[in-house]
């Protein structure tokens, strides 16, 4: 339960650290008379975040799920040793959603 009020949280202090970021980046970009200058700057910023999310919340994701299939499938191994054949590829399942978000986040930064 603390590890969903956690994450939870860390979330909605990125959504709010953004947003503010926003704001203050419209209101400078109104003020400002060069905007065709900063607008390259403001892309890369926020593609960058979004790369850092993507990364980021896929490895939780992906580090959570190894821990709860790896610690089952130790467990199952330990009653009957012929289950790892069926049960190390669940373990590698869940390593590859930490592989799709660092593919996303470098899809992000490249394109």
């Amino acid at each position: 339960m603390n590890k969903k009020i956690f994450v939870l949280s860390a979330l909605l202090l990125c959504f709010g650290i953004l947003s503010v970021s926003a704001q203050t980046s419209e209101a400078n970009a109104a003020e400002e008379t060069a905007v065709e200058a900063q607008a390259p700057a403001k892309s890369s910023a926020v593609k960058y975040i979004a790369a850092a999310l993507a990364v980021g919340f896929g490895c939780i994701g992906g580090g959570l799920a190894v821990g709860k299939i790896g610690s089952a499938a130790m467990g199952a191994m330990s009653e009957n040793a012929e289950l790892s054949g069926k049960a190390l590829p669940f373990v590698g399942l869940a390593e590859g959603i930490c592989l799709w978000g660092f593919l996303v986040g470098l899809l992000i930064i490249v394109l």
